[in-house]
């Protein structure tokens, strides 16, 4: 079933059914002011940070995902009807009330129509400013006059600490006030202590927000949630609606809500236009200036212009055209803006990150993030990099979480053993040489860093010590231990145990090492890397080698894991996917593990992470999939963070065709006409989808923070398309369905710009037979940056 369609041309999806599987959501503003919101105007609000600045409240785990949220009520005052500008919460019959949703970068448009009244709510946060708008076109279609009223509701937090606010009651259901102040509510709480900006985290001080309603006869507030309900009733029938009117008590303590009574008239085909400001700081002051600049229609319009405008330059650094229009749908807008949510709020704030047990960046998914957004904001990323360098303990590895609000670098703890992940440093360095690529900045690996607990280090030296940590805590095999995770948080090896997967990431980084330092002419460095890479190869193949596939690990005493020998779990993706990306695998093996994942793991939906799931009890301590029911999350999903790389090792292969097909088998887009299987939204990648052994097969779950954006962009771009930066210019060697006749690609490399058009006159999947660059043919795919002019045409034909 279809839901929605994509608007290429205005870079949106637009939903025209309101009723979708699941709350279908967008993210509003920055990392100063966040918001979510979804296509019946559900999500929640928060500053700076979305587990410690949370201002509105949301209830997870709940049917819809979505609520409470920003709502507009409206009531006909002559027969007492009433509905809401978004389709929930009232949830009017869908044959008398109309809805759309244009979800777009940075900002969502939801119009409604009911009874000859329509609506148009654009929502946003303008550009810079910590705080959103709710900007309402409303129109009387009839041909008799009608008078409305409209309430705005928000239900607030009552304290900005998220699990404070929804767990501790018996001192939360204590600490706010409420006050109307120039006609606006401030919603404040501990307004007897000071406001403390220079410790945020701290919860127990005081704060304030406010809450405007511009543009028609203010005629009464409700800031008691109990009030605005009444007894025993939900967010579809309020009390004060259904009364008309609000009691304009000024709550203190309990619950309380932000809603606002505004009642206009409106002749026979009259337009008006409302809008509700929401924001940090005091009515009295932040908001009465606020108020004064941005309360009027055009200032708004000219801001959302703008707001375009800057997101639209922020994901146009790659630009595709190729004979699949969902892929394009993709590439163009919503794969680059996925990635820019997931590299601002990590895996921090979502409908289903609570941020209470990560309010931070994560280190292996922030560093892996980076990947997906350094074409296009190459310096914000360049600032991130550092900082998740500096996450890096002077022994080599990281701190598990980066809190960027209180990270002191040479001042942190040093991470305690127990809690160190054998993967995080490793990330290192694939963030590392693809930022460099990008910028061309070489001097880069010579930029001196502090470690998080003391010390310093060339960002070379912090790779280095990174592959030093790996080599300090291996095991009998030579490989990687475990320690408490090894990306997949649910195989514990530990610090006895072994790694496979992360052994196939230990060569990936020794062979870049070795490239970097022979490029910086440090020799006895690469010498040092050539004779550790040389003892792991040797190794991998002694006791990696299962004879058809790759081993995920070892037990520490010898017990193998992802092996022929397994009754379950016999066979792991990621081992054998980058034992092709690290050059472990010979030509033979290679072929023949990709061969396996392709008869064991994959399905019409997406790849496996193992197979079978685990069920009969193999050792708990290190097997914690088990946790999870057969064909979920780890215990054998399909786990969209690893599609990726299989694309990537397929096109390796030159299996364009394959390489594709796996592509698209878990293409948020190619859902979008079976939206009833994904369930989620059509325009965003999630972190796993429901495998065979599930009942929910090819139901897809928690959407948008997942490091699937950044893989999916990176193999889309730089393996299928083969557009790829590299130290000393760009490499064009696309992997394509053999089907394709070719496709065009608009790239902006180091202030240049590459128009690329790529034929393929004999159907083939890889390959390139010539290369012209404005003009001139070249001798090879791998164009100098020297060589290209302010704007450039380069014509690959394959063959």
């Amino acid at each position: 079933m279809q839901y929605g369609y994509f608007d290429d041309k205005n870079k949106e999806y637009v939903i025209t059914n309101p009723a979708t599987p699941r709350s279908w959501s967008n993210y509003l503003g920055s990392t100063e002011y966040g918001a979510i919101i979804t296509n019946n105007a559900g999500g929640y609000s928060f500053y700076k940070s979305g587990g410690m600045g949370r201002f509105t409240r949301i209830r997870f785990n709940s049917v819809p995902l979505d609520q409470p949220g920003r709502y507009l009520y409206i009531r006909d005052k002559e027969n007492g009807d009433y509905w809401s500008a978004s389709w929930q919460p009232v949830g009017k019959p869908l044959e008398k009330y109309k809805s759309e949703c244009r979800h777009g970068s940075g900002y969502s448009i939801i119009s409604s129509e009911y009874e000859k009244i329509k609506t148009e709510t654009t929502f946003f946060v303008p550009q810079g400013q910590i705080f959103e708008v709710w900007k309402i076109k409303v129109t009387n279609s009839d041909n008799k006059k009608r008078q409305l009223s409209f309430f705005s509701f928000v239900e607030y937090a009552n304290g900005w600490n998220a699990m404070q606010d929804l767990l501790n009651l018996q001192y939360t259901q204590y600490t706010a006030k409420m006050t109307i102040v120039d006609g606006m509510i401030d919603q404040a709480t501990n307004i007897h202590i000071p406001a403390m900006p220079d410790d945020f985290a701290n919860n127990d001080q005081g704060r304030h927000t406010f809450l405007a309603f511009i543009g028609g006869e203010i005629k009464g507030y409700e800031t008691d949630l109990e009030s605005f309900l009444g007894g025993y009733r939900t967010y579809a029938n309020p009390q004060a609606i259904e009364n008309g009117k609000c009691t304009n008590f000024e709550a203190a303590g309990d619950n309380v809500c932000g809603t606002i009574q505004v009642d206009i008239e409106l002749l026979p085909g009259e337009s008006k236009e409302l809008i509700v400001l929401m924001g940090i700081g005091e009515a009295s002051k932040e908001g009465r200036q606020v108020v004064k600049e941005f309360g009027n229609p055009d200032r708004l319009d000219k801001e959302l212009v703008k707001l375009k405008e800057y997101w639209h330059n922020r994901i146009g650094s790659v630009v595709v055209n190729t004979p699949d229009g969902e892929f394009n749908s993709m590439l163009n807008m919503w794969s680059p803006y996925n990635c820019q949510m997931t590299f601002a709020w990590s895996r921090a704030a979502s409908l289903v990150y609570t941020a209470s047990e990560r309010d931070g960046l994560g280190y292996r998914d922030s560093v892996q993030d980076l990947l997906g957004v350094l074409p296009n904001i190459p310096l914000e990323a360049a600032e991130r990099l550092k900082l998740m360098i500096t996450g890096q303990d002077s022994k080599g590895g990281a701190m598990p979480v980066i809190n960027k609000i209180n990270h002191k670098p040479g001042k942190e703890t040093l991470t305690k053993e127990e809690h160190y992940r054998s993967d995080d440093c490793l990330w290192l360095f694939n963030a590392i040489p693809a930022y460099v690529k990008e910028t061309g900045d070489i001097n880069f690996y010579n930029e001196v860093l502090p470690y998080a607990d003391k010390g310093e280090d060339t960002v070379l030296g912090h790779m280095r010590q990174a592959i030093q940590f790996n080599l300090d805590h291996s095991g009998k095999h030579g490989f990687p231990c475990g320690l408490s995770a090894d990306w997949n948080d649910c195989l514990r090896f530990g610090h006895d145990g072994e790694t496979i997967f992360v052994a196939m990431q230990l060569r990936f980084a020794l062979d870049v090492y070795i490239e970097v330092t022979e490029m910086l002419k440090k020799t006895s460095e690469a010498e040092w890397s050539r004779t550790i890479l040389k003892k792991l190869d040797e190794n991998l193949q002694k006791y990696a080698w299962d004879g058809e596939w790759f081993l995920r690990g070892y037990r520490a005493d010898g017990m193998k894991f992802g092996s022929k020998e397994n009754k379950e779990g016999k066979i792991y993706l990621n081992p054998q996917s980058w034992a092709v990306l690290s050059g472990a695998a010979n030509k033979e093996q290679a072929e023949l593990i990709m061969k396996k994942v392709n008869e064991h793991l994959a399905t019409e939906y997406g790849i496996a992470l193992c197979n079978p799931p685990y069920t009969l009890g193999t050792d708990f301590n290190i097997v914690r999939s088990a946790f999870f029911n057969p064909s979920m999350k780890e215990n054998g999903s399909i786990f969209t963070h690893t599609q990726g790389w299989a694309v990537m090792a397929e096109t390796m292969l030159g299996h364009g065709n394959q390489a594709y097909k796996y592509w698209r088998s878990y293409m948020p887009a190619a859902y979008n006409t079976r939206a009833e299987i994904r369930q989620i939204e059509p325009y965003v990648y999630n972190q796993s989808t429901h495998g065979k052994y599930s009942p929910r097969f090819g139901n897809s779950r928690l959407p948008w923070l997942s490091g699937s954006a950044t893989w999916s962009f990176f193999a889309a771009t730089q393996y299928i398309l083969g557009i790829q930066p590299d130290y000393k210019g760009l490499i064009i060697d696309p992997c394509i369905p053999s089907d394709w006749e070719g496709f065009t690609a608009e790239r902006k490399y180091r202030g240049k710009t590459i128009s690329i058009i790529v034929k393929n006159p004999v159907h083939v999947e890889k390959g390139v037979k010539t290369v012209v660059l404005n003009g001139k043919e070249i001798g090879t795919n791998s164009i100098p940056f020297e060589q290209f002019a302010d704007k450039n045409e380069v014509i690959v034909t394959m063959g």
